[in-house]
């Protein structure tokens, strides 16, 4: 067992302080705000992750979790410091590394291994390392919002960066899994490269959409065709609105920021974020095209958070869609199982009948499961134009049709 100090009670350092707890080690968890830490110590979490609130309740319960406000008393007598703070994008798209330097300006490590689990530029680990007196290793997290805690008790991969003897004792942290022991500066690079790719996959596949529009090809059955190939892979095929979230958006931009700063011309991730800024123009002329003007229409929208098992609507593509239909003159209601406050321009409903009611267009945005299985007749007798715009292919297309709806998907 070991003593595990995790600093920042946010999504990646709650479920690392949960999930160490739960593995059998000692922890504790510290943050600047104090209500947080009231409320966690009294394990109430408001996150929306299967079973982090579950394990949180455990290790209180017995004892292997606590909660304080301030880094003193996380980082004294632990073996490990686990650095979880948020790295956001800053006014000048690189990762804004603020709060991770007042950490390490206001604390005293010794006699531990600071692990740096923040998402950060590479080489940042390696700055760190120079100014403290402690072995110092990256260790970049792989957590799916909404599969955190299993992506955590069962990850894919683990990936440690730094001296050998440290970083071997932080692999042995964790439940057994591949790992890979490089430098600090490659593995932070492994989270920017891991995140960028996946957001180019989503940007190619919307651009693929849009040709089979144009092609009269239908989208579904090319990436079907794509993903009987092993070596391309089935995940993150699938079209839609755009990408966002906490982890696309700002990756993107940090590492295209520290590309232009070691002068790479990465010009197919400048282009990745390009073709995601224009994918919910896209999605809006569809709209209009299927509804007609947007100025006074009421307008529908089925989804709000940024991906399904989620209710983080950071940077979410539904509401950046919904801004734009917005500035067009669209009055917007929606829905979203996780969302139960109006969230921008769209005053949020109790149920998918209600926002659909006596709107000129309906718009799926998020791919919850439940919105394959709604009472179409229902929805399209209430509406003043039953017409669904659906963009992440989700709905059954024979049902939609048969209750009367003009159904428009994104590559067909």
């Amino acid at each position: 067992m070991a003593r595990i100090g995790v600093i920042g009670a946010g999504y990646v350092g709650l479920t690392t302080a949960a999930c160490f707890a739960h593995l059998g080690h000692e922890v504790v968890c510290a943050d600047v705000d104090a209500g947080k830490v009231a409320a966690l110590r009294r394990a109430e979490v408001t996150a929306h992750e299967p079973r982090l609130a579950e394990l949180v309740a455990d290790g209180v319960a017995d004892g292997t979790l606590d909660f304080v406000l301030g880094n003193g008393p996380a980082l004294t007598g632990v073996d490990f410091v686990f650095l979880c703070v948020p790295t956001p994008t800053g006014e000048d798209g690189a990762a804004d590394l603020s709060a991770v330097d007042a950490v390490l300006a206001e604390t005293e490590l010794s006699d531990c291994v600071l692990v740096v689990k923040s998402t950060v530029p590479p080489g940042t680990a390696d700055r760190i390392a120079a100014d403290v007196r402690v072995p110092v290793v990256s260790n970049p997290e792989f957590l799916r919002e909404g599969h955190a805690v299993d992506d955590f008790l069962r990850p894919q991969r683990i990936v440690v960066g730094g001296e050998e003897e440290p970083a071997r004792r932080v692999v042995a942290l964790y439940p057994n899994a591949p790992a890979l022991v490089t430098d600090r500066a490659s593995a932070e690079l492994v989270k920017y490269a891991s995140n960028c790719f996946l957001a180019m996959k989503l940007s190619y596949v919307n651009s693929l959409a849009e040709l089979c529009e144009q092609a009269g090809a239908d989208i579904e059955d090319v990436t079907e065709g794509m993903r009987l190939d092993e070596r391309i892979g089935s995940a993150f095929l699938r079209p839609g609105p755009g990408w966002g979230g906490s982890c696309f958006p700002k990756d993107t931009k940090a590492l295209l920021s520290t590309s232009d700063e070691k002068h790479v011309d990465f010009s197919l991730l400048r282009a990745t974020i390009d073709t995601n800024e224009r994918q919910a123009h896209r999605v809006v002329e569809k709209v209009r095209a299927a509804a007609g003007p947007l100025r006074g229409a009421r307008i529908g929208l089925l989804g709000l958070t940024f991906k399904a098992g989620t209710d983080d609507l950071r940077d979410s593509p539904a509401l950046a869609v919904a801004a734009l239909l917005a500035a067009e003159g669209a009055v917007l209601t929606g829905y979203d199982p996780c969302v139960d406050h109006d969230a921008g321009p769209v005053r949020v409903t109790d149920s998918p009948l209600s926002a659909a009611r006596n709107a000129a267009a309906l718009v799926v945005l998020t791919e919850w499961p439940e919105f394959a299985e709604l009472d179409w007749p229902a929805l399209a007798a209430g509406m003043s134009r039953p017409v669904i715009v659906d963009t992440r292919n989700l709905l059954p297309a024979d049902k939609v049709t048969e209750s009367g709806f003009q159904l428009v998907a994104l590559g067909r």
